[in-house]
């Protein structure tokens, strides 16, 4: 059974806040493991190709990335959904790229957005491995763009 959460939208405090960090305590418990399941099932009903915690109302720096061709982006590289829990960008490429970007968050707007070419990310995974890894292009884009959620930021504001 899959379960949809409301998405805060553009305008609400929410998502204008710094999140808090997951406490180790938290890692692999089944409030958090229930709270990626939802937001996953919300991000793939609403064709999201990502999704951060405090869009669905919960202020910590957990994210998901799962770029895959559907209605949104159809033209979207395929890969495996990735949770991130306190995910930190630790290098970006000086080489940016301008994209088009859309957010749950701002179902009407859509807009071209310069972003690092490539990333290095490190971040923890449910069960608290720390993981470091390099993205390029569209899913480094949506790191980029659900990173910014965790600060508050909306792509808007990049625009």
């Amino acid at each position: 059974m899959s379960t949809i959460l409301a998405v805060a939208q553009h305008g609400e405090t929410i998502l204008t806040l710094a999140a808090a960090e997951v406490a180790k305590s938290e890692l692999n418990s089944e409030w958090l493991n229930q709270l990626v399941e939802a937001m996953h099932d919300t991000m793939t009903e609403r064709n999201g190709v990502g999704i951060a915690a405090p869009q669905v109302y919960v202020s910590k720096r957990v994210i998901i990335v799962a770029s895959r061709p559907n209605l949104r982006y159809p033209d979207a590289p395929e890969m495996d959904t990735v949770v991130m829990v306190n995910p930190e960008i630790l290098e970006k490429s000086e080489a940016t790229v301008l994209g088009e970007e859309g957010c749950l968050s701002v179902p009407d707007e859509r807009g071209q957005v310069a972003r690092a070419e490539t990333i290095k990310v490190r971040y923890l995974t449910l069960q608290g491995e720390q993981v470091e890894t390099i993205y390029t292009g569209f899913p480094a884009r949506i790191v980029q763009h659900e990173v910014d959620h965790l600060d508050g930021i909306l792509f808007i504001q990049r625009i």
